[in-house]
């Protein structure tokens, strides 16, 4: 082997080395980025019908008014949703801290039904709206329309999150069983209906056609 074959050997080890240190910094990298709790939890499966909030708006006590009340280990809980790291957890049991994961989930659901109502949450929702993450509508005369998420009811454990057709204003099953997990009252009875009187641009309008049964061709008649 020649000096001028060593020498290039050795340029070509030396360049697949730095290459692979380069790519294992960039994913420790983006496992650095995707840090925060509120990225990760609306990046869950199941949980695309959730947008993020704010950390200004959950920092703002009057927009947290009462949910104190209704959260268990809701210190701990708000503190892992905003990525505050405190000494306090060390002190608690697995089995505790299990509690305050679930609490932190609860205690977002909950501001987020109060956040997707405001300015800032609805322009947010409308992007997902865009982008059809909240499903379209299974019914085959309304042509794909996109739906947005409903509550059956605003008092949390009584139902879960449907979708519902600005056009044939019927609310339907999400296709997703991870999506059909999700409490609807982090979603509430009122979203869809106050975005649509926000964005009246986007309120379609009532489908035309119905179907009719028909037997070798004959309608049939209503008893």
């Amino acid at each position: 082997m020649t000096l001028c074959m060593i020498v290039m050997l050795m340029f070509a080890l030396f360049a697949d080395e730095s290459e692979t240190d380069s790519g294992e910094s960039d994913v420790s990298g983006s496992d650095g980025d995707d840090t925060f709790w509120i990225s990760w939890f609306c990046n869950l499966r199941g949980n695309e019908f959730f947008c993020e909030v704010d950390d200004e708006y959950i920092q703002d006590d009057f927009n947290l008014c009462g949910l104190s009340s209704q959260v268990p280990y809701y210190d701990y809980a708000l503190d892992l949703i905003l990525d505050v790291n405190t000494s306090l957890g060390d002190t608690l049991t697995e089995e505790q801290n299990d509690l305050v994961e679930s609490a932190a989930e609860m205690l977002y659901g909950l501001i987020h039904v109060r956040y997707i109502l405001t300015t800032k949450g609805m322009a947010a929702m409308l992007e997902k709206y865009k982008n059809y993450d909240f499903g379209r509508c299974p019914r085959v005369y309304c042509c794909g329309q996109p739906c947005l998420p409903v509550g059956q009811s605003d008092i949390p454990r009584l139902s879960a999150v449907k979708i519902y057709c600005p056009k044939c204003e019927d609310i339907y099953y999400p296709r997703s069983k991870y999506q059909g997990n999700i409490d609807s009252a982090y979603f509430g009875t009122t979203f869809p209906h106050l975005f649509l009187m926000t964005y009246g641009n986007l309120k379609p309008q009532k489908p035309t056609q119905s179907y009719t049964p028909r037997v070798f061709g004959f309608k049939l008649h209503k008893p």
